[in-house]
């Protein structure tokens, strides 16, 4: 039995919702939102195709609902707009998880939470700091999706399957993102040394642009939002993946945003490394072998979000 409840049922909670349903990820789905009518509208909706799935149980409830949930999913707060960064958010959502955070610790002091609304580092960093919750029980949603979309991406310019694609985005889910290439590599070739790495002679390969990839990676959320209004698809499978291996027995890597301590010289900042996720929360942090550039470039994308961390009631 893995109960699992999710705050905030907009385009984001309530596809986590159905995508939680349909992969039999979860057999307990609480859905709570401020708009009782709309939390309760979707569950119906999505508990009427339940028997073509796993059997779970999906109903809108209220925060003692949440009473001995695995995990806590946040998703509320005000979305973002086409042209608006995500930090632009910050004090808004700031407020609006400060007064939910009693309410739902209350009922669920137990549970590992997924933080997910944005900007994400500022909210992980906030539970952190106001929730009494241990850190490795709050994870932020971070660069997960980015690294998807990084992923995704190569495995586009090598016509390859993203499974042979390692490579990461690291530091704030937002515009200071940082790509490690020196540890970028394709089924263990690295990645600017892939396209040379074949026995046939003649076969071409396109000329990887770091600069193009970079900016896709950065501009993807943008994009989506400025031609369909909002992002939700992606997020959700990034979401269910952590879920997944928060209750897994096994140990998975992935780039989460959590509290850091000093890694690469950074400290008292939410902000995405790899990290190791499993049964007992975000317990530990992969060190990557990172190049002078690189700490540099990490230690930058902690700045910027310092800063908006310092102009932020938290």
């Amino acid at each position: 039995m893995n109960k699992i409840t999710i705050i905030g049922t907009g385009s984001v909670g309530s596809t986590i919702a159905y995508t939680l349903t349909a992969t039999g990820i979860a057999s307990e789905i609480v859905m709570i939102d401020v708009n009782a009518k709309k939390a309760m509208g979707e569950a119906l909706d999505i508990r009427q195709g339940t028997p073509f799935c796993a059997p779970c149980s999906i109903y809108a409830g209220s925060y003692a609902d949440a009473k001995d949930s695995d995990i806590v999913i946040i998703t509320s707060g005000v979305a973002r707009k086409p042209g608006q960064t995500r930090l632009d958010l910050a004090q808004i959502n700031v407020d609006i998880l400060k007064s939910i955070i009693p309410q739902i610790t209350k009922y669920a002091p137990e549970a590992t939470y997924v933080i997910v609304s944005n900007p994400v580092d500022i909210l992980t960093y906030t539970f952190c700091k106001c929730s009494g919750i241990p850190e490795e029980r709050i994870i932020g949603s971070g660069t997960i999706l980015d690294t998807a979309r990084l992923r995704s991406r190569l495995a586009e310019y090598f016509a390859l399957s993203q499974q042979n694609v390692h490579a990461y985005v690291l530091g704030e889910h937002g515009d200071s993102s940082m790509i490690p290439w020196s540890t970028a590599n394709i089924s263990n070739v690295p990645v600017m040394e892939y396209s040379k790495s074949f026995a046939r002679p003649g076969l071409i390969v396109p000329k990887l642009s770091v600069s193009e990839v970079e900016e896709y990676v950065r501009k993807s959320g943008g994009r989506v939002i400025e031609r369909k209004g909002a992002t939700f698809y992606a997020v959700s499978m990034s979401v269910c993946h952590i879920c997944k291996c928060l209750l897994s027995g096994i140990d998975t890597t992935m780039t989460v945003s959590t509290m850091l301590h000093g890694e690469y010289g950074i400290d008292d900042v939410c902000m995405s490394l790899l990290t190791v996720v499993g049964r007992h929360g975000a317990h530990n942090k992969v060190m990557l072998p990172l190049t002078d550039d690189e700490i540099k470039a990490l230690n930058n994308s902690a700045e910027s979000l310092k800063s908006i961390i310092r102009q932020t009631k938290i």
